[in-house]
Parts: C-alpha cells; structure tokens; sequence
C-alpha cells in the first residue's frame, strides 16, 4: 500500500484541502496512516491510526494534520 507515498507527492494545497473536506479529511487520514504504518511498522503509526480509526470523526485531530502539513511536510506524530 502505497498510499501515503501518494499523498506526500502531492502538492501541500491539495493535502490541505483534502484532510480539511469533511468525510474525504477522516478517510484520506486513514488511509495515509494506515499505510504508513504497513510500510513501515512501529508502534507510534500504529497508535495514530487506531486514534484516527476510532475517534477521527471528532476533526481536532484532521484539522491538527491539516495544520502541520502547512507548516511542516507530514503529519501530526507520523514517522
């Protein structure tokens, strides 16, 4: 799974508007932390995605993301 290669290649408006979009900002979450978990195991992806899985529908998180990929080029606490 390389997804999460995909959304890195991507240009930082396009990152930020798809983890801002509602439904499309938890799913592109998911899968970007899933599969940067698969690609590289530890244990600080694995969290994140379980965290994203289960309480990323409550936005703080996504918008966060959203928020260091602006000021940074990755996620919040992605390895």
């Amino acid at each position: 799974m390389n997804f999460d290669t995909w959304f890195h290649k991507q240009s930082k408006v396009i990152q930020i508007v798809l983890l801002i979009l509602p439904l499309v900002g938890w799913i592109m979450d998911l899968l970007v932390r899933w599969s940067a978990f698969l690609k590289k195991s530890s244990i600080v992806n694995l969290v994140m995605a379980l965290v994203i899985t289960f309480f990323g529908e409550f936005w703080i998180l996504t918008i966060l993301d959203a928020v260091m990929i602006a000021l940074g080029n990755k996620l919040f606490l992605e390895d």
